[in-house]
């Protein structure tokens, strides 16, 4: 028999939306050998943390058939499941040749990428039409693909399964008792920040804290490999400051936690007054919304959003989103948040009830994929 599922996710981003679908293939499939490939060391960093050895986890090969005639000798994938957009001509036709479906998961197509493929389309259609399934996120991404080549009965609107979190009960109390640890102050989380972002947030806590005098920013920069930078920064910045890694706990007077451990930013969540989520005031397209959303937090955003469009209109159009232009505008959003808590439950509410109302897709996804066994 065949051997493995080969499941390719780029990054910390793609890992964390298809762990569900990991775990629920696990579980179905016991004796199926699972092959999880990324691209960057934080993706596989979050590979292991998340599944220790059930789960076989390689660097993905490079897109030219000697190494990917390699893989495939080594793995012997029977199917092949891409996450989100992650197409590569050479890995689909290797998957050709050897009759091996690739199935498409989470699809998403941006109107910018979408643009970006039209122009290269005598490329792109013999990739699109062999893939013997797309599963996306909407009805517009459904467009984008068939327009692109991809077969009228291939494409399948399954939603997106990043609105299938799961907040058990052990997330819950770890959630809990890190926020009794931290104390009853105001307390505002900034996620996933980027370089140009970490500034923009600490300049926007110094106005905070002349309102609300004992807030804690707690700070969660997006790449491990600037923790260091950001802890110099926060000290450049006149704040004091404990870091998470070294097991300090920020006493009274402490301005700044900065969260430098790696997959956590779930749990944390859950222990803010307020999120906001980065990647957003610098043009990189954004993170997930739906994770404060799902802790039913007020939302925070900046304007570059392009990677996460249809969320943030779902979270805007229900009221649990706040759009801030800049640094004033964030100060601004946080402070008159920390001094209104019903205004806040409203917001946080609104956020959640978001994410409840779109549930469902991992169970089709599951379903999908368990037909292509």
């Amino acid at each position: 028999a065949r051997a493995s599922v080969w499941i390719h996710a780029v990054s910390v981003g793609e890992t964390l939306a298809a762990a569900p679908l990991v775990r629920r293939l696990l579980e179905r499939f016991p004796d199926t050998p699972l092959v999880i490939t990324t691209t960057t060391p934080t993706g596989s960093e979050q590979v292991r943390r998340l599944f220790g050895d059930r789960v076989a986890h390689v660097y993905c090969p490079w897109d030219l058939p000697g190494p990917l005639a390699r893989f495939f000798r080594a793995f012997d994938p029977r199917l092949v499941l891409v996450m989100e957009t992650e197409l590569w001509p050479n890995m689909l036709a290797a998957a050709a040749r050897r009759s091996v479906p690739v199935m498409l998961v989470n699809g998403r197509l941006s109107q910018k990428s979408h643009r970006n493929y039209a122009r290269l389309r005598p490329l792109v259609r013999p990739m699109m039409a062999s893939l013997h399934r797309l599963l996306v996120q909407t009805e517009a991404e459904a467009r984008r693909f068939r327009d692109l080549g991809a077969r009228e009965d291939a494409v399948r609107v399954t939603g997106s399964i990043k609105f299938d979190l799961d907040l058990d009960e052990a997330l819950r109390r770890r959630a809990a008792e890190l926020r009794a640890r931290l104390g009853e102050r105001p307390l505002w989380l900034a996620a996933s920040t980027h370089p140009g972002e970490d500034e923009t947030v600490l300049r926007a806590h110094r106005a905070i804290r002349e309102v609300h005098g004992d807030a804690l920013l707690m700070l969660v920069p997006r790449h491990p490999e600037r923790f260091d930078t950001v802890a110099e920064q926060i000290g450049a910045a006149g704040f004091s400051l404990a870091r998470r890694s070294r097991e300090q706990w920020p006493e009274a007077d402490t301005a700044v936690y900065l969260a430098d451990t790696m997959g956590e930013l779930l749990m944390l969540f859950g222990t803010c007054d307020l999120a906001f989520v980065g990647g957003s005031l610098v043009p990189v397209g954004g993170h997930n919304l739906l994770e404060p959303a799902a802790w039913e937090k007020p939302v925070l955003t900046g304007p570059h959003l392009h990677n996460f469009e249809r969320i943030a209109a779902l979270l805007d159009e229900a009221g649990g989103l706040s759009p801030v232009a800049d640094e004033q505008e964030l100060a601004e959003r946080v402070t008159e948040l920390l001094s209104l808590p019903e205004k806040r439950r409203e917001q946080g509410r609104a956020a959640a009830t978001v994410v409840e109302a779109h549930r469902g897709a991992l169970e089709r996804v599951v379903e999908e994929v368990s037909g292509a066994f």
